[in-house]
């Protein structure tokens, strides 16, 4: 589009004023766009008043008339500084962000990750208004160059409200004095801007103008030579069309070109949840992280999809600007403090980083699904989407897909949480485009939020279909066919029972045990026989093989299969017959296997244990247990006998366990925190660390031995075909910096291997009230460094060597025990027979269970945000898990949460002092006395200490944040 000529015209006496009142205005409401803090607001409205006075009363007082207007017609009206009120200011900064919106750029940057100084901010307002009190001048070419680092550095400085930092930049042209109204202006704004009145167009990624050959209008030019330059200039520095802003994909040969080659790496991208600028992709060899800079590098990929990346050539290499920091400011917003460490051109002396860029997503595995809030945008056809979670972009929708009255009343809709599912992602544009799916309700209730994060997340929580549901036995009550009983072993007079969490449905595992006349035990672990109901191929399988895996939420269960599978037919219910897959074992005392025995069974369970009645029988193995103490019990078997077994197999499991560790396995358990909830609400009432005692120990050493036996069972049958589990090393650059950094805090900590690892954390850390949360400390640690495990076809890789269980340090490893639960668990009692949908399978079941993982992990999250919501505030002990410059993170022992509490926060706090020797932080905190003549207190902070928190309820949704109480001298 071409840029209208402007009028020439005389200068008056008088116009010195106005002048300088006009570009005072301007670099006051530019100012305005970019900074939304109200103090500081205050600040320039109040800095720029007194510079227009000082200059009014130096000139002529008069009034002002419009000399100039453009030939179109278009004109706006003039206003003083100090006319210009707080309400205004904003309006015309909305006005203007809502103008640009398609063209602004979406740098997802965290509220704890980027910010400014305060000092910044005030010496950037100096120098904008001193530039804008100067004269006039017609300016150079030199002159136009400062003016774009002024314009980069103003862009560097914008940050939006949810800190996601949509950097918007808007910069107008002069604007035209007319009298008219509010609304008559920013009506003309927006004109001016779509009419390309504006100056030239901010790069917001460079902060460079792409039309590099706009200059300032010396003498007024005819309106047919500016239309003749702008079409020399071609489209891709006219107005007429938007910057690409992403790179196009790689064509599919030459990707596939690339990786045979090697020269192009494929795996999962992972961005940062807190610094989600950040992103990871794993690199082949497991030693660290490929490390993607920036939304650019992502290249329009989303969490967990699967991408090629490319390295940069070194030239293109930069400086990462490392975050060391994020703390409040004035109003209580998180801004990050961010220092660059080294210079551009010494970046490969500081950081043995490459820089990667995405080429292509090779397979889409994030939903494009998100939950979030809807912002009205006047003069738009389409709304603005802001998803919940940043690292998702947010997305333009069209109004047909919004509320009737959410034009009318955008209002109502600030704390309703939506559904959209994005369609689209333009090259050009920072937003994506897409369509609102669901209204889900008011944000902060836990039905609402629920189903936000299962969609986000591909979580199939429909009910099953009438089609499914014909895949069951159709004539209830069910009975096992007498042909089928002929086929089995038959164990119904075996004394085989359940132990299982006292609110379990879906029983899919029990255990027998009987001591033989040798001095030997028959042991035996007797799994659903789900494949018998879950005929292959069928709507059933499929329907199956797809959600791959139940759920478990705080209030409920999303199932893999219907619940007539799950709770009844497949469920090992006790005196009830059921159809179980067995492995049976002959075991010496000591753990030794004698002989093995794998088959169909048929079991009669005759006890439903929790883990709580098995561990009263472990802690008071002499005492006799009366039936009212127990639940229901077969006649067929005294509970004198049942209880012998459940001490045989703990007796066992000790031994087995302690082999385990001693030829080098790792566990790294970390909290996990429970919930008492009201039977009618489903609100929580109390929360507590979940105890993992002997019983929890005695069940997982038998299905770690059934899991072993079966993998090593079917890779004998089916080499090429097994599915397995494996769990690669820790990374090792990870591992090595944790290790010095254990040394320089004095912590005999041995990383060199899984068996060291585990003797360490156990041995090495005391024996005190505090040794556990010493223990938890470093085991969060620990896990940073460790990859995650996944299952495989044995066809798909062909050195036996990376089937290795690393934790586990066994050569097989497979899941067969949960079959109710998990779809692995099918396939290996199914056994399938074609290699490729084997490996496909495998990782499906891979993507469905850390989908899994994760809703279940923020199922937890959220209903401890009630309950700090309506129960806080909540008071504990921490500990310090880690120490930044202006922040430290803690581990909260009464309910196992962590949480990072900011300096600036703190009420009564004088002064932070950080400091870091080696790689060991220490932190001093200075608070001030009551009594303003006594000295202030110091506070030392540093990994392992202890410390008083309280937990309450933030302003936002579901939102809490951890307060370090003062020290008790201080109070």
């Amino acid at each position: 589009m071409a840029f209208s000529p402007k009028v020439k015209r005389t200068t008056k006496h008088g116009d010195g004023a106005q002048n300088l009142l006009r570009s005072q205005k301007d670099a006051y409401a530019r100012l305005l766009n970019q900074h939304q803090n109200g103090k500081f607001r205050s600040y320039l409205q109040e800095l720029a008043t007194q510079q227009v006075e000082e200059s009014m009363s130096t000139s002529v007082s008069r009034s002002v008339n419009v000399v100039s207007r453009r030939k179109k017609g278009n004109s706006e009206s003039s206003y003083s500084v100090d006319s210009l009120s707080s309400q205004q200011s904003r309006q015309m900064a909305d006005a203007s962000i809502c103008s640009y919106t398609d063209k602004t750029s979406y740098q997802v940057t965290c509220t704890e990750d980027q910010g400014i100084k305060p000092g910044m901010l005030e010496k950037h307002a100096r120098m904008e208004l001193h530039k804008a009190a100067a004269p006039k001048k017609v300016p150079s070419k030199p002159q136009h160059k400062r003016n774009e680092k002024d314009i980069k550095i103003s862009s560097n400085l914008v940050g939006s409200e949810e800190g996601d930092s949509q950097q918007l930049s808007c910069s107008c042209g002069e604007e035209q004095a007319k009298d008219k109204s509010k609304k008559k202006r920013l009506k003309g704004n927006l004109a001016k801007k779509d009419e390309g009145e504006c100056g030239p167009e901010v790069d917001v990624i460079t902060g460079k103008s792409p039309n590099k050959n706009i200059k300032a209008p010396q003498t007024q030019a005819s309106k047919e030579s500016l239309l003749q330059n702008n079409k020399d200039k071609g489209t891709k520095s006219g107005r007429g069309s938007r910057k690409q802003l992403f790179e196009e994909y790689m064509r599919t040969e030459d990707v596939s070109a690339g990786l045979e080659r090697g020269e192009l790496i494929k795996g999962v991208l992972r961005i940062n949840p807190k610094k989600y600028k950040e992103a990871f992709v794993p690199s082949p060899d497991g030693s660290a992280d490929i490390f993607l800079d920036g939304i650019a590098a992502r290249n329009r990929a989303l969490n967990g999809d699967v991408v090629v990346v490319k390295v940069l050539p070194p030239e293109q290499w930069k400086a990462p600007d490392v975050i060391v920091e994020a703390r409040y400011n004035e109003d209580d917003e998180v801004i990050g403090k961010m220092k660059n460490v080294c210079l551009h051109d010494k970046v490969d002396k500081c950081y043995n980083v490459m820089w990667y860029d995405v080429v292509i997503i090779f397979e889409q595995k994030h939903s494009r699904a998100a939950s979030g809030f809807l912002k009205f945008l006047p003069n738009k056809n389409f709304a603005m989407f802001s998803p919940v979670d940043h690292r998702i972009p947010r997305v333009n929708v069209p109004l047909v897909d919004c509320p009737a009255d959410f034009v009318s009343r955008p209002g109502d809709y600030e704390n309703v949480l939506f559904i959209c599912r994005i369609t689209h992602w333009p090259a050009d544009n920072n937003f994506a485009e897409g369509r609102l799916a669901k209204t889900l309700g008011q944000a902060g209730e836990i039905e609402p939020e629920t189903e936000g994060i299962m969609t986000e997340y591909d979580v199939d929580f429909s009910e099953f279909s009438e089609e499914v549901l014909n895949c069951l036995p159709q004539d209830l009550p069910w009975s096992i066919p007498a042909h089928e009983l002929s086929r089995r072993r038959d164990l119904r007079k075996e004394c085989v029972f359940t132990i299982d969490p006292a609110t379990a449905r879906d029983l899919d595992d029990a255990l027998s045990c009987k001591q033989l006349s040798d001095g030997n035990f028959e042991v035996g672990v007797h799994i659903a026989d789900v494949s018998y109901f879950v005929e292959e191929g069928s709507v059933l399988d499929q329907i199956a093989g797809k959600r791959a895996t139940s759920v478990y939420l705080v209030q409920k269960v999303i199932p893999m299969l219907p619940r007539l599978l799950c709770e009844e037919l497949c469920s090992l219910n006790p005196l009830t017959d059921r159809l179980t897959f067995s492995v049976i074992w002959k075991l010496s005392p000591e753990g030794k296997i004698l002989s093995e025995w794998f088959g169909r069974t048929v079991i009669c369970s005759c006890i439903k244990m929790s883990y709580d009645h098995a561990q009263s029988m472990i802690e008071a193995p002499d005492k006799h247990f009366s039936a009212e103490e127990l639940p229901p019990c077969s006649t067929n078997h005294r509970i004198h006998e049942i209880k012998e077994a459940i001490l045989n197999l703990h007796n066992i499991a000790k031994q087995l366990r302690a082999q385990r560790f001693e030829s080098g396995a790792l566990q790294l358990n970390q909290l996990k925190l429970s919930f008492s909830l009201d039977k009618e609400s489903s609100m929580p009432q109390g929360c507590y660390v979940y105890q993992y005692q002997d019983s929890n120990k005695l069940v997982e050493e038998f299905m770690l031995l059934a899991n072993m036996a079966a993998a090593h069972q079917i890779y004998r049958t089916y080499p090429e075909l097994a599915i397995l589990r494996r769990h690669p090393p820790p990374q090792s650059k990870m591992v090595d910096d944790l290790q010095e950094f254990c040394d320089q805090m004095g912590l005999d900590i041995d990383l060199n291997s899984s068996r060291g690892l585990h003797r360490s954390l156990n041995e090495n850390l005391g024996n005190d009230e505090y040794a556990a949360a010493r223990r938890e400390v470093l085991t969060h640690m620990c896990s940073r460094a460790m990859q995650m495990a996944s299952y495989f076809c044995t066809g798909a890789l062909k050195d036996e060597n990376s089937f290795h269980h690393y934790a586990l340090n066994v050569p097989l490893y497979t899941h067969f025990t949960s079959p109710i639960r998990r779809y692995v668990d099918v396939i290996v009692h199914l056994r399938l027979h074609v290699a490729k949908e084997v490996h496909k399978l495998a990782s499906h079941c891979n993507d469905r269970k850390t989908a899994s993982k994760r809703v279940q992990e923020l199922s937890s999250e959220l209903f401890f945000a009630v309950f700090v919501k309506e129960c806080g505030p909540l008071d504990s002990e921490a500990m310090v898990m880690g120490v930044l410059d202006q922040s430290f993170d803690v581990l909260v022992l009464r309910y196992g949460v962590q949480k990072r509490i900011y300096c600036n926060s703190l009420e009564g706090l004088k002064a932070v002092h950080f400091r870091k020797v080696g790689k060991r932080p220490e932190m001093t905190l200075v608070w001030e006395q009551a009594d303003p003549s006594k000295e202030s207190t110091q506070q030392e902070i540093s990994i392992f200490t202890l410390l008083n928190v309280q937990l309450k309820a933030d302003g936002a949704p579901m939102k809490y944040s951890a307060v370090l109480k003062r020290p008790s001298a201080l109070i």
